[in-house]
């Protein structure tokens, strides 16, 4: 390499640690002054009464919330697990808190998740079955890739549920129509996403994180994740009965990309994520937060 390349070379390396350094700056900065993690020990009623297409009577919008449920169990899970193997290593106080919290937070979705999931294989839906296959999936993950690796993962996952919670909170139209006890649920799991989204993130920049695998992290998480929600969309889709629908699934695009859109915004931010300055908490949104929690969602 001529001198002036290796010059340049370095200066980039020096670039991309400062703005490393900015990142950590930021995310200790918002994580300070961000509003605490708190964990709600909440039950929902997720029974017979429930509505079958309770997103409104919109059935391939409805299964797509029931979709995205079936991941959370499994998925609750590995994050916990994945964040819980660098607890020893976290030398912060206040980022320990955190941990814990986000366990606790995590833990109960998991929860509330397993009941929905039960509720929708009482509606005929083969839940029990796509939860199984994505247990199996991610129990090949662990034994396959290091622990941080795993909580690289764990990062851009959180960052795909805490975008897509903070479109709920934000865009009424979200959940417009829906059934109050499940419209209640996920506001709720859309709140405490947020509340707890930097935390893995923290994790690993402390346990000393790069760009180049978060990055490739993200690339990865991406890939299967959507696949998999096209899968269980399809499979859910057929056992209802409108797989082959052209109504319900120009419903759902329409819905998903253009009126309200709640994954243009996924899309947006997903690239974000691969700023090397990136934190979850550049997404402001502890308004929404404050005005969820002002509503007294549960008692």
């Amino acid at each position: 390499m001529a001198p002036i390349d290796k010059e340049l070379a370095r200066g980039d390396l020096w670039k991309l640690a400062a703005e490393s350094q900015t990142m950590r700056e930021i995310g200790h900065q918002m994580t300070s002054t961000a509003d605490r993690i708190e964990v709600r020990n909440l039950r929902f009623d997720l029974g017979p009464e429930v509505p079958r297409y309770w997103h409104g009577g919109r059935r391939a919008i409805s299964l797509f919330f029931d979709n995205l449920s079936v991941f959370f169990p499994a998925g609750e899970r590995f994050f916990i697990v994945s964040v819980k193997a660098h607890a020893g290593l976290i030398q912060d106080p206040g980022l320990q808190r955190q941990l814990r919290a986000f366990c606790g937070q995590e833990g109960v979705h998991s929860r509330e998740h397993v009941r929905y999931n039960r509720m929708l294989e009482a509606q005929g839906y083969p839940a029990a079955d796509m939860e199984r296959r994505l247990e199996a999936r991610l129990r090949r993950l662990t034994q396959r890739i290091p622990v941080r690796r795993q909580l690289a993962i764990t990062c851009a996952l959180e960052h795909f549920t805490a975008v897509m919670g903070h479109t709920a909170l934000a865009d009424p139209a979200i959940l417009a129509g829906a059934d109050a006890e499940m419209a209640a649920l996920w506001r709720w799991h859309a709140a405490e996403e947020n509340e707890h989204k930097a935390v893995a993130f923290d994790v690993y920049q402390s346990v000393g994180g790069n760009y180049f695998e978060r990055a490739t992290a993200m690339l990865g998480a991406t890939l299967m994740f959507w696949t998999f929600v096209l899968i269980h969309q399809v499979r859910l889709m057929r056992a209802d009965g409108c797989l082959f629908s052209l109504g319900e699934w120009r419903s759902l695009l329409g819905f998903l990309f253009i009126k309200p859109g709640p994954l243009r915004l996924v899309i947006a931010q997903s690239f974000h994520y691969f700023r090397p300055s990136f934190h979850p908490w550049q997404l402001d949104n502890r308004d929404l937060l404050n005005t969820w929690r002002a509503a007294k969602p549960r008692p």
